[in-house]
């Protein structure tokens, strides 16, 4: 018996975890929907899944932050029809010292990172509770499991988008579609281009895809990619902060 290929939409396909994932769909032969601001890079990707076995790849060029997350989802749908899958990727780092300073810097890391991403989650959410159907997937981040002076902001956005997805993943119970939030570690991608890399608690893009493909799917609404940072992240919240305090973290 044959099924028809999954419709994928992908918001912030040129992300380096966004395109690994990405390739994890191609192979499957599903229908691809690529969004972001890079119209060639977009172009780029779409050529590249179309030869890893993609049965179809668009692309959508949209800037997450200015347009209306509502008005362009659902002129999404009226162009592609339904998706079975949604994964929002996009988000930036931002500088914590800089965003200290300028607010318009810390709410720029807001916007990219909670504002933005939380009304196309709320949008999706209802056209998925109204068919009954359909998965939601956001990156987070384990920078959202506890304040830290490093970066905070874009922690604190973070943290406000798993709360979300969770919230979304409760009104979802029970009426069959499902809303995950996959909390990575540091990424070798280009967003962290500019720290040092290594250890065993750095993973690549291509490991946390294989954890997004799989959330799409499968298990609880809060998943870390690799699965070791929840342990790590509850000896984290677990420290005193007197202790705490004295980290460099």
């Amino acid at each position: 018996m044959s099924h028809s290929p999954l419709r994928v939409l992908i918001l912030g396909a040129t992300s380096g975890i966004a395109e690994a994932t990405a390739r994890l769909y191609a192979a499957e032969g599903a229908r691809l929907v690529l969004a972001g601001r890079n119209a060639a890079r977009l172009q780029a990707i779409a050529a590249d899944l179309r030869l890893r076995g993609a049965s179809a790849v668009d692309i959508a060029q949209i800037d997450f932050v200015r347009d209306d997350a509502r008005q362009a989802w659902l002129g999404l749908l009226a162009t592609h029809g339904a998706f079975d899958h949604v994964l929002i990727a996009y988000g930036v780092l931002g500088d914590q010292p800089t965003a200290e300073q300028d607010s318009a810097a810390a709410e720029s890391i807001m916007a990219a990172n909670f504002t933005s991403p939380a009304q196309w989650s709320l949008a999706v959410a209802e056209d998925f509770e109204r068919r009954g159907s359909g998965s939601l997937v956001v990156l987070g981040s384990v920078a959202g499991d506890r304040g830290r002076r490093a970066n905070y902001v874009y922690g604190a956005a973070k943290a406000g988008i798993a709360a979300l997805i969770e919230g979304i993943a409760h009104r979802f119970a029970g009426k069959g579609p499902r809303a995950v939030v996959v909390k990575p570690g540091p990424t070798d991608t280009p967003m962290t281009a500019g720290m040092k890399k290594g250890g065993p608690l750095w993973a690549t893009a291509e490991q946390v895809a294989v954890v997004v493909r799989r959330a799409a799917d499968k298990g609880g609404p809060v998943q870390y990619a690799s699965a070791r940072w929840r342990l790590v992240m509850l000896i984290v919240r677990l420290i005193p902060s007197a202790i705490f305090n004295k980290m460099n973290l």
